[in-house]
């Protein structure tokens, strides 16, 4: 399968960041929201983030520029995929939004078109099924920040066909990625393990078992951890997190997945880490980047 025009569906954090990697790679990229004005943060993030790559010799001038000529921009889902030979979604985790998306992707997009969603604990499965074509549905999950992590999870739906396993595989190592190929069963792999581990921390923290920077203490230098569960989830989102526990445990019936309460209560009164500002730290903007100013009391 040839792939040469890329539409990426949502401009938010992910969706830049997938924008992003396939312009870079030379691909012809459409990223498509209904927000216009997401749209033209996206394109200003993405920007600002090929200047962090010029300023450390990753790339020259005349490549940031050659990368944002692959990027246009619409906001019409039907018009940004007229043209596709592959679509990302990449919208917010809500399984309801995602189905609907994916008719409108079935509906507008070429026959032979795949289409892959960037879902990190949705069904691709119950996806697929929303369409005429589950043989071409996939699950492509990057990890944030896109242009820096270099896994992709790719999801095997039921009904996936392996021309199309094999055409998202290839294309990931052209990417400069690394996949890893698994199945179709709640949270994947990533989440499946890692989300447990962070809804454990938060159940020390409300059980007093010791603090937020404790526990980031000890996963950081005890496991060797970049960063510690709970400002890991900051950045994900806690809501982000409560949403894929209960995809968990929905899925599975099993009560190890239960979300903590105090996760539940934070994201019911809008703390939801760094991009609200406030989660398990407190986040001010700096001169180039987040600092963290305070920690969750």
């Amino acid at each position: 399968m040839d792939i040469k025009n890329v539409s990426v569906i949502g401009a938010g954090t992910m969706g830049n960041g997938i924008a992003h990697v396939f312009a870079q790679t030379g691909f012809n990229v459409t990223l498509v929201d209904v927000n216009a004005t997401q749209l033209e943060k996206a394109i200003a993030t993405i920007s600002k983030n090929l200047d962090r790559q010029v300023s450390k010799g990753v790339l020259t001038e005349e490549q940031k520029a050659t990368t944002l000529k692959n990027i246009t921009i619409n906001t019409s889902i039907a018009e940004g995929v007229a043209n596709a030979n592959l679509v990302v979604e990449a919208a917010t985790e809500n399984v309801h939004l995602k189905l609907d998306i994916f008719k409108q992707l079935d509906a507008a997009a070429p026959a032979d078109c795949i289409l892959a969603s960037n879902t990190s604990s949705i069904s691709i499965t119950k996806i697929a099924a929303a369409t005429k074509r589950p043989a071409l549905v996939i699950g492509m999950h990057f990890m944030n920040p896109v242009p820096v992590m270099k896994l992709v999870e790719i999801i095997n739906g039921y009904a996936t066909s392996k021309e199309v396993n094999t055409t998202i595989t290839e294309l990931s190592k052209q990417l400069g990625k690394v996949p890893c190929t698994v199945n179709d069963y709640p949270g994947f792999i990533a989440n499946r393990i890692l989300m447990p581990m962070i809804n454990e921390a938060i159940y020390s923290l409300f059980e007093g078992v010791a603090g937020v920077e404790e526990i980031d203490t000890v996963m950081k230098l005890g496991m060797a951890h970049p960063m510690g569960p709970l400002q890991l989830a900051d950045f994900i989102g806690l809501d982000v997190c409560l949403s894929i526990l209960k995809v968990l445990h929905d899925g599975f019936g099993n009560p190890k997945y239960a979300p903590c309460p105090l996760l539940t209560n934070m994201v019911m009164a809008g703390k939801l880490g760094a991009k609200s500002g406030e989660g398990f730290y407190v986040y001010t903007a700096g001169s180039k980047e987040l600092v963290v100013s305070q920690s969750f009391k």
